[in-house]
């Protein structure tokens, strides 16, 4: 399957499985998870066949593993709007987790810490890597370090998913290490917190 449709498919995906099951008539369990046979159905029904080899390609081989497949069910990962419980369990997250953000989003990241905005979760990356990664899909990334030791032992409670990405309810700015003001720019504003 050439590298458009994957990224097509996966687009869908991510807008019918994290924030508008409904649109196309699907219901998500209280997990998340929809049987493959009903979401192919529907996709066909509202205009967009994909096929079970093309579904499995793309939950395969995109690149953040954002989908799961279990049996005959899929459900996405994280990065819900419409509510579901993950059912994943607490974890202990290493000392440091990363959150990939712009330079206009600092100032109130600073004022405000980073909350879940339209998610259930604020998503942290492992490693400084992958946050920069997220942080340039919206312009010139500034990478912020989340003190998840501190968080954790002062109460907050940190998941992780199957794909990585460390889930907490919000980050209060106390916990948070902001790069030189060089590196993170001066501008504010107040666009997407999340990851």
């Amino acid at each position: 399957m050439d590298e458009r449709r994957t990224v097509r498919i996966s687009k869908y995906l991510s807008k019918h499985l994290r924030h508008e099951p409904a649109r196309i008539g699907i219901e998500l369990d209280a997990h998340g998870w929809v049987a493959v046979d009903v979401l192919l159905t529907a996709a066909a029904a509202h205009g967009f066949a994909v096929g079970r080899a093309e579904l499995e390609h793309v939950v395969a081989a995109n690149d953040k593993q954002r989908f799961e497949l279990d049996g005959d069910r899929i459900r996405a990962r994280q990065g819900h709007s419409v509510t579901v419980d993950l059912a994943l369990p607490p974890a202990q997250p290493p000392a440091y987790l990363y959150h990939g953000t712009v330079a206009r989003s600092v100032a109130a990241i600073r004022a405000e810490g980073l909350r879940p905005m339209t998610r259930h979760h604020v998503h942290l990356s492992p490693d400084r890597e992958t946050a920069t990664r997220v942080g340039a899909r919206r312009g010139t990334p500034v990478v912020l370090a989340v003190d998840a030791a501190a968080m954790h032992r002062a109460g907050h409670v940190f998941h992780v998913t199957g794909n990585g990405v460390w889930l907490t309810a919000a980050v209060p700015p106390e916990f948070l290490r902001f790069p030189t003001r060089s590196a993170a720019g001066s501008s504010s504003g107040s666009s997407s917190r999340r990851s």
